[in-house]
């Protein structure tokens, strides 16, 4: 076996590490790995402790020889590591408590991604990544940084304007999520086909589906009829055939966001009145999934886990790293800078499009111009994007505000001022960098 990788995960004691621990071992001849890195904060320290002897155990299971680290010390997980993987949420389910049912109480959407909550995850996320950065620069500047953190389109936005490091790439398992349903509603084998994805993270259509040098874009939109793709943490609300036709363009989940948002912020609210939000089903979830990791007779990835809503982050992730460290030049969707390719965004904006990956980084596929009927919400949000990353670099909170005025969510300045100013007094604690302290 070749020399060992070294992989260091950042959010160690994440519920998703074991997914992403069963990709790891899954292909030892062309991804060989030696130490895998476990890295978390104190807050953090059992639910990694608990996840490290998991990992353990699924590693003897394998009888590989990769040796499994936990730690609390951030020089100790990066030194001389090859690959770095974002997963981390600061300030942990309570502030996502906070995300969601702050805006809810003012009868707003809070989403973690997407809506409000999504720029308050943000700001607390972003200046962290920085500093990761930094100490990849001095520790390990040959690692590539492979970023799942959300909200993973503004982080890649924010790295790609300010972050002067080329080996980052930000990677989703939507596009993956999205690409099983076509196959499977196409009746087509799904490594046999290649959709081309393009727009944003969160916000990106199909535009092609090649199958073999063919494409069947055409025969695949028709086969989903009324389209009901969704996700554990997304309401199932159906595109109809008539609309999809008229996008010219296949939507992703996270579009009912805004092609549903009545329906979308009513079912919010009501969850929010039964104290049901997705941060406190998420939470019952792990407290469930925690007790089975803790099981020592357990050394396999529980079935519980699809509960949480991270199917296909193992095959997104370490497809990635696996191309990547083999110079595959298979094609995979990723966020990456735009030099281009999508006529509609400005060049160096992070666009999630299909790309193929080489050993010096993604190759985004030329896609040209959006249709008509998408190209608008998708510059919208790239200036929302664009507007909160100048915002949290230049650490300005009231910048990060005028960016959530123009995000097409924000229906009120009266209100979206009001819920900004009781999420920034409750996220008080991990601003900060935005009071002139530090991370």
């Amino acid at each position: 076996m070749a020399k060992g990788l070294v992989i260091a995960v950042i959010g160690g004691g994440s519920s998703y590490t074991p997914e992403l621990i069963e990709g790891l071992l899954a292909h030892p001849r062309t991804f060989p790995v030696a130490q895998i890195r476990l890295l978390d904060v104190e807050a953090g320290r059992t639910q990694q402790s608990i996840i490290a002897s998991l990992a353990r155990r699924m590693v003897d299971a394998s009888a590989l020889p990769i040796r499994i680290i936990e730690t609390l010390n951030r020089d100790e997980a990066l030194t001389d590591a090859d690959f770095v993987i974002t997963q981390f949420r600061v300030g942990r389910m309570p502030a996502r408590l906070l995300d969601e049912t702050i805006p809810a109480r003012n009868g707003m959407l809070g989403q973690e991604t997407v809506g409000i909550g999504g720029l308050f995850k943000a700001l607390r996320t972003v200046p962290v990544v920085f500093d990761i950065i930094e100490d990849m620069k001095r520790l390990c500047p040959e690692a590539w940084l492979i970023n799942f953190t959300n909200p993973a389109g503004i982080v890649s936005e924010a790295v790609f304007r300010y972050g002067d490091f080329s080996r980052f790439v930000g990677v989703c398992n939507v596009p993956v999520h999205v690409t099983h349903h076509l196959a499977e509603k196409a009746s087509l084998n799904v490594n046999a086909i290649t959709p081309i994805f393009a727009g944003l993270n969160h916000l990106s259509y199909v535009l092609h589906v090649y199958h073999g040098k063919n494409d069947v874009f055409e025969a695949v939109r028709a086969s989903l009829g009324d389209m009901n793709m969704s996700m554990a943490n997304i309401e199932p609300l159906v595109y109809t055939k008539a609309f999809i036709e008229h996008l010219e363009a296949i939507p992703g989940p996270y579009q009912r966001y805004y092609c549903f948002h009545e329906e979308m912020l009513e079912a919010s609210l009501e969850a929010y009145r039964a104290s049901n939000t997705r941060a406190a089903v998420v939470a019952d979830i792990e407290k469930t999934l925690f007790e089975r990791y803790k099981d020592p007779q357990l050394t396999e990835k529980p079935e519980e886990l699809a509960r949480r809503g991270g199917a296909h982050y193992s095959t997104a992730a370490c497809g990635l790293m696996r191309a990547l460290h083999n110079d595959a030049r298979v094609h995979q969707t990723v966020i990456a800078p735009n030099e281009g390719q999508l006529e509609d965004l400005p060049d160096g904006a992070a666009i999630e499009v299909t790309a193929r990956i080489t050993k010096d980084g993604p190759v985004p596929v030329r896609i040209g111009r959006l249709p008509l009927a998408v190209r608008g919400l998708v510059q919208q949000m790239k200036a929302f994007e664009q507007m909160l990353a100048d915002a949290i670099y230049e650490r300005d909170l009231q910048k990060a505000l005028s960016a959530w005025h123009v995000h097409p969510l924000s229906f009120s300045i009266r209100r979206g001022e009001q819920v900004f100013k009781e999420l920034r007094e409750a996220h008080r604690a991990y601003l900060d960098p935005y009071y002139g302290g530090t991370t």
